[in-house]
């Protein structure tokens, strides 16, 4: 008899790997479960079986800049949201120049400012990098070598994409901050 393709996940390896990425400071990644997961155990079927154990509580196991957080469930983070206080929202000025890093990165100011059609605040800069929104990347082989822009894993974090793949498109353009509720830390990783 052939053993099953799918071997039951034991619960303590369960607990093992819940307990890894919640105490995790970024998503866990399937490399770096498979130290914790014995063989024969499929370390993505253990995050799958977790996934599907968690769906119905508080607390969800969600793909996320390449890797593995948990989140608010969507259906309480309005409740939660109404007593806990929001994240720092961005202006629109910020928004729309995240937009435009995101979609056209590498990018330095002057090409954030060309696509908006209007200058922008170094505080606006300021803001998107307090917030690890977006990060230096170098510096373009231009007159005066401006820096280029890209976003973070923390971009990709907040907006809940698993990666820049995941962006909408031409709906970018009208970014909108989710300010969702949201459990876990940043993320230390380059996109």
């Amino acid at each position: 008899m052939d053993p099953p393709i799918n071997p039951p996940v034991p619960h303590d390896v369960l607990r093992l790997v819940e307990a890894f990425v919640f105490a995790s400071a970024q998503p866990v990644t399937v490399v770096a479960l498979r130290p914790l997961v014995p063989e024969p155990l499929d370390p993505a079927m253990v995050l799958d079986t977790l996934q599907r154990r968690c769906a119905t509580r508080g607390v969800v196991l969600v793909e996320a800049a390449g890797g593995w957080v948990f989140r608010t469930a969507p259906d309480l983070a309005g409740a939660l949201g109404a007593v806990l206080a929001p994240p720092r929202r961005l202006s629109r000025a910020g928004l729309e120049a995240l937009a435009v890093v995101a979609l056209h990165q590498p990018v330095t100011r002057a090409e954030i400012e060309a696509v908006r059609g209007a200058g922008l605040a170094q505080a606006t800069m300021d803001a998107l990098l307090e917030a690890g929104l977006i990060q230096p990347a170098g510096r373009k082989e231009a007159p005066g070598r401006p820096t280029l822009w890209v976003t973070t894993p923390v971009f990709l974090e907040r907006f809940g994409l698993r990666s820049l793949r995941d962006l909408p498109g031409l709906q970018a353009a009208g970014l909108q901050d989710p300010g969702a509720v949201t459990a876990g830390s940043a993320i230390g990783q380059a996109p």
